[in-house]
């Protein structure tokens, strides 16, 4: 039996039953959890001091198109028209399966190192099964636990084509990654399906997506958002089919009308923010605030490298900002002061990249907290680093400043991954070149077309 203790750590749980403990230790056997509080003895065990440190359940990144890793920083000056054109239209097209690879495999890699045990990679660049296969095999090989959302392309249509939202989520495809590389519902990365929905598909797309995930008991995640709905009245007429329940997810969503924002809140749909990208590209204000006003919490994701960093503690940052200023400047308008407290406290945001991440994928019986039971999800943070010290609110500490510079250690299913500020991933150096060579030639062809970036 292999068994790893922590030892003395300051402890938040994200369980309401365990809370927060300072002192204390956590167990884990054969990759789950299996006891979290003080004065835990187990001999046999390797040890870990805990002491200085914080313990905290794994990220989870609900949104990340992680194909794009190779392009870091190359679409930050765009907007989401600019975004449609040149990436979708432009670059997108130049893939190669081995592209595809890299990225998704350096940036799973750079999700462990940034403290997420969990990533949603919502890859829709797969013009063939080999660029599928291709993003599969990076998220298998980085480690990472991942819910694999499989997508479709956006290329402009060449004469006698179908515009892609005419085109229904490739049914075939779908079971082949069911009866292949994604059997296991309960493996280390799953299936979900990234559809159109009704804001980029025709109705009859857009039922058969739906109908295709209730059946085979998938996620169907959606773009919601970005200029007019191609079917107006599509949710409307999704919901009359009984087709809308919990299995579906929204990312963004931030021009939904409170109205359906409510009827879509009460069927169980879940919510996926991305808030600095929506901020920067155009999208508009994230719906932190309008989810937190109807009793339901968001998730946070990164959705884009090539605009962005992908630190997650950056995003929850921004979302939890973002919402208690429009606060603040709604109370300074309608009372004439700000409010006697804050609005959003910060554990609120440490639940948006935690449990509500797990709660999304319908896992929250497997991760997101530190449970005994659960999987062995962690990360250990290093408080006694210069930026952290001295430590009076944890939840502070880890939500409002903690940094990539302070992730210690990170633990997958019992497995570290991350151990002393090192990333333990063989060959590194030889796949960052890799890297570079897919970005510069994808750079370099599409500017050879007369697309810079600007």
């Amino acid at each position: 039996m292999k068994r790893t203790l922590i030892q003395s750590a300051t402890i938040i749980s994200m369980d309401d039953r365990i809370g927060d403990l300072r002192a204390a230790d956590v167990l884990v056997e054969n990759g789950r959890i299996a006891e979290v509080r003080p004065g835990i003895d187990a001999a046999d065990a390797e040890i870990v001091d805990g002491r200085g440190r914080i313990v905290i359940p794994g990220l989870i990144n609900a949104h990340m198109h992680t194909w794009q890793t190779g392009l870091r920083g190359y679409a930050a000056n765009w907007t989401l028209l600019e975004y449609f054109r040149r990436m979708h239209a432009g670059l997108a097209t130049l893939f190669a399966p081995d592209d595809i690879y890299i990225a998704t495999f350096v940036g799973a890699l750079n999700q462990i190192n940034c403290g997420a045990t969990t990533l949603v990679d919502w890859c829709h660049n797969n013009p063939t099964p080999a660029h599928t296969d291709a993003a599969v095999r990076g998220l298998i090989e980085s480690g990472i636990r991942a819910a694999f959302f499989h997508g479709s392309p956006k290329p402009e249509p060449k004469p006698g084509e179908p515009h892609f939202s005419e085109v229904p989520h490739p049914r075939r495809e779908v079971e082949r990654l069911l009866a292949g590389p994604l059997a296991d519902r309960n493996g280390l990365v799953t299936l979900g399906l990234a559809v159109l929905g009704p804001h980029y598909s025709t109705r009859d797309v857009s039922v058969h997506d739906f109908r295709l995930a209730r059946e085979l008991g998938l996620i169907a995640s959606m773009h919601q958002g970005g200029g007019p709905a191609k079917t107006p009245g599509g949710w409307e007429k999704l919901i009359e089919a009984d087709l809308v329940g919990p299995n579906v997810n929204i990312v963004h969503g931030n021009d939904l009308p409170d109205d359906l924002l409510q009827k879509l809140i009460d069927l169980g749909v879940t919510f996926s923010v991305t808030p600095e990208n929506e901020m920067i590209q155009g999208h508009g204000f994230p719906i932190t605030g309008r989810l937190l006003k109807r009793g339901v919490r968001p998730t946070i994701g990164i959705d884009l490298e090539s605009v962005l960093a992908g630190d997650l503690f950056s995003a929850a940052r921004v979302a939890l900002s973002m919402q208690r200023a429009l606060d603040n400047a709604q109370m300074r308008k309608t009372e004439g002061t700000i409010p006697a407290t804050t609005t959003i406290p910060a554990r609120e945001a440490l639940a948006w990249i935690t449990t509500e991440g797990a709660r999304m994928l319908g896992r929250e019986s497997q991760i997101g907290s530190l449970t005994p039971g659960k999987l062995a999800d962690l990360v250990i943070i290093n408080a006694d680093d210069l930026n952290l010290f001295p430590v009076h609110d944890p939840v502070a500490s880890v939500v409002m400043q903690t940094s990539l510079a302070n992730i210690e250690s990170v633990m997958i299913g019992g497995v570290w991954k991350k151990r002393d500020g090192k990333l333990l991933a063989e060959g590194l150096a030889q796949k960052k070149e890799l890297l570079a060579q897919s970005g510069q030639r994808l750079v370099r062809d599409i500017e050879r077309q007369g697309h810079a970036a600007t």
